[in-house]
């Protein structure tokens, strides 16, 4: 018995290729005939009567200046420093001394590693320039 290939058509590829053209054509065909919006000689006014009552709001949000948000970082970074070198001495202790400072270390890498992430989270959002 002779194999007539995939589907068992002799051309088997071709007609997969085939099918598959066909659902393309029938699933994008829609958004290629999609009439345009009709304009609406109004929507620049609705657009500004819509921005000026937003801007109306008060989303709460108090704006921090520049050499605030300096202090902040410096704020953080000195407690960050001082965490690293903390974990470092305590990470060297345990390795070359042979002191069982383990959870220690462990504890002071996982604050100091959470205190980085804050510390560089935040001076993106606030200094990165979007």
């Amino acid at each position: 018995m002779k194999s007539h290939g995939f589907l068992g058509y002799r051309g088997g590829w071709s007609l997969l290729t085939w099918m598959i053209f066909i659902l393309g054509l029938a699933l994008f065909r829609p958004a290629l005939a999609a009439p345009d919006a009709p304009q609406n000689p109004n929507a620049v006014q609705m657009m500004e009567a819509f921005q000026k009552q937003q801007g109306d709001k008060d989303d709460g949000v108090t704006p921090v200046d520049d050499h605030k948000k300096k202090i902040i970082m410096f704020i953080m970074g000195v407690p960050l420093i001082l965490m690293v070198l903390v974990t470092g001495v305590l990470g060297i202790g345990m390795g070359i001394y042979g002191k069982p400072w383990f959870v220690p270390h462990m504890i002071m890498a996982g604050l100091t590693m959470t205190l980085a992430l804050v510390h560089a989270i935040v001076g993106v959002a606030w200094f990165f320039p979007f």
